[in-house]
């Protein structure tokens, strides 16, 4: 529903658990940097949930904390880096990288961008909102996604086709909403800083599977760890 792209085929892209684990375990050095206390880091908190998700073993998980905290000697360095451009058929796109070589990233984004345009900060972001981002589905038969959405103060959310509720939230709101909404019924599934688009674009089907084409390239890239795109659902 356009907070972020999801490919029809994201699952085979993503299969290799190798690649997966690389974009936890980035996420998690990161958010370690803020301190190696979950408990006292909300990032580093909602990382852990998803690695466990993922099924990471414990020593991976603790060891990229380590690391990222700076417990460790020899730690890669990870940045996170913001590109902005369109896609064919003029589709904002957000492409968000955690990298160790910046100059590398940028050549590979570029070459990724070629059948679309590569733009400059500022020139799609002003298209989406920036907030926080929570799935999450329904625990049991009563529980109802507006109540939820209310009484844990998320700013709006939206039902999937399969079941699946979006609930959307202030920026500094997310970590508080994720953990009030068990108590209204859901089962948190993710929960990020993320954007959605203001105002997506709908194509014909012929135009829509060039831009998934070109998005599947770029979501492949192993420093690419998130990508936004404005299209309509």
């Amino acid at each position: 529903m356009g907070a972020q792209w999801k490919a029809k085929h994201k699952e085979e892209a993503a299969s290799a658990k190798g690649k997966i684990f690389t974009k936890l375990t980035k996420e998690i050095m990161i958010a370690a940097r803020s301190g190696a206390d979950p408990d006292m880091n909300p990032r580093l908190r909602l990382a852990i949930v998803q690695a466990k998700k993922a099924s990471m073993t414990r020593e991976t998980l603790e060891r990229a904390i380590k690391k990222g905290s700076g417990q460790l000697d020899g730690a890669a360095s990870y940045e996170k880096v913001t590109y902005e451009g369109y896609a064919p058929h003029q589709v904002p796109v957000i492409v968000e990288c955690l990298t160790d070589n910046v100059n590398r990233t940028i050549s590979n984004i570029r070459g990724l961008f070629r059948k679309g345009q590569l733009g400059t900060s500022g020139s799609v972001s002003w298209d989406f909102d920036h907030l926080g981002i929570i799935e999450a589905t329904a625990a049991n038969a009563d529980a109802d996604a507006e109540m939820a959405a209310i009484e844990a103060g998320a700013q709006d959310f939206e039902l999937d086709d399969d079941g699946t509720v979006t609930f959307y939230t202030d920026l500094t709101d997310l970590d508080l909403v994720q953990k009030a909404l068990p108590d209204q019924g859901f089962t948190v599934v993710s929960a990020k800083l993320g954007y959605k688009p203001k105002n997506p674009v709908s194509l014909s089907d012929e135009a829509l599977a060039e831009v998934e084409a070109f998005l599947a390239a770029i979501d492949n890239d192993d420093d690419v760890h998130e990508v936004y795109v404005g299209l309509a659902g």
